[in-house]
């Protein structure tokens, strides 16, 4: 049984700037991290663009420079190694916690692939990029059904339907595109989304009226095939041929993972309940921090909010340490 004063559960910016955060305060916290330290980002598409400026990423003071103002996720990748060789920050990567609990006399038990921890503290700083919002829709287990983009390359000359609305689907278009797939676009909204980067709305907006891209407002999918994609619109049922599809709807947080500890979820908004000014759950010593804390609304918590959750919980953490 190994012995540690707060436990950070996600190797992410956020619990990173958590861990810095911690350590300026006297703390010596473990990260435990099921894949890779800054997981998410490894697995954002090769060619991703961040929407914040780098100045807005960075965590415990460490410049992030780079020579455009927004970094790519390579410089990102980057960027946090650093971080984390700078900082001295205890990682242990590849490391699964599949199990936390409370004992009676207040010692919290965190199970992992590897081993079994006792803390007085858990902050879960999980994110929620590892779990998609499925549509539900027969034909989605098929093999030619991808929830995440990682780069176009291997869909040259192929017919692709690109299923959403939103940043992400439309980074994945631009990119299929790009490298000779025929994208067909489906969205069950009817306009264009508010979310959309600015600065590649245009683009994707001339290849549509171009006729290089086709988009279909108000295309719910009803049914996905071998080779076709059904869908509706108002009361039409239609459909496409294809080869491959990218279900790009969105992520949410672990909720099973979340009640499991004890944590309550607002059913509506899918928030974890905790404290706004220390980031403490409605379980005592058990903390969220980032993105995870904003529930569904993944608009809501980004790096750059998320990042001082870490300084709120350290605050607290410090203040009843010395009361």
């Amino acid at each position: 049984m190994q012995k540690e004063d707060v436990i950070i559960v996600g190797g992410g910016p956020c619990g990173l700037a958590a861990a810095i955060s911690l350590q300026s305060k006297g703390f010596s916290p473990l990260i435990i991290e099921k894949g890779n330290i800054v997981n998410a980002i490894y697995h954002y598409p090769t060619h991703q663009t961040f929407f914040s400026s780098s100045e807005r990423l960075e965590i415990g003071d460490v410049p992030f420079i780079t020579e455009n103002r927004k970094p790519v996720r390579n410089q990102a990748l980057a960027y946090y190694r650093e971080v984390v060789i700078r900082k001295n920050l205890r990682v242990n990567t590849f490391e699964k916690v599949a199990e936390i609990s409370k004992s009676n006399r207040g010692v919290i038990e965190v199970v992992t692939s590897n081993q079994i921890y006792e803390t007085t503290n858990v902050i879960i700083a999980t994110g929620y990029y590892d779990h998609p919002n499925f549509m539900n829709v027969p034909g989605e287990e098929l093999e030619k059904v991808h929830h995440y983009f990682k780069e176009a390359h291997p869909y040259f000359d192929t017919d692709v339907v690109v299923i959403g609305g939103k940043n992400s689907a439309v980074d994945a278009s631009l990119e299929l595109v790009k490298a000779g797939a025929r994208v067909t676009v489906l969205y069950r909204g009817n306009e264009y989304s508010n979310s959309i980067k600015p600065w590649i709305l245009p683009e994707f907006d001339g290849l549509i009226r171009d006729g290089v891209i086709k988009m279909e407002f108000g295309a719910h999918v009803t049914q996905i095939t071998e080779d076709k994609v059904f869908y509706h619109v108002n009361n039409e049922e239609k459909c496409v041929k294809n080869d491959f599809v990218f279900a790009m709807t969105g992520y949410h947080p672990d909720h099973t993972f979340l009640k499991n500890i004890g944590i309550d979820i607002d059913v509506k908004t899918g928030r974890p309940v905790f404290h706004p000014d220390t980031m403490e759950t409605n379980v005592s010593s058990v903390f969220v921090a980032g993105v995870i804390a904003a529930g569904n609304n993944a608009n809501e918590i980004f790096i750059e909010n998320g990042r001082f959750h870490g300084e709120q919980i350290a605050s607290y953490l410090k203040k009843n340490r010395q009361g």
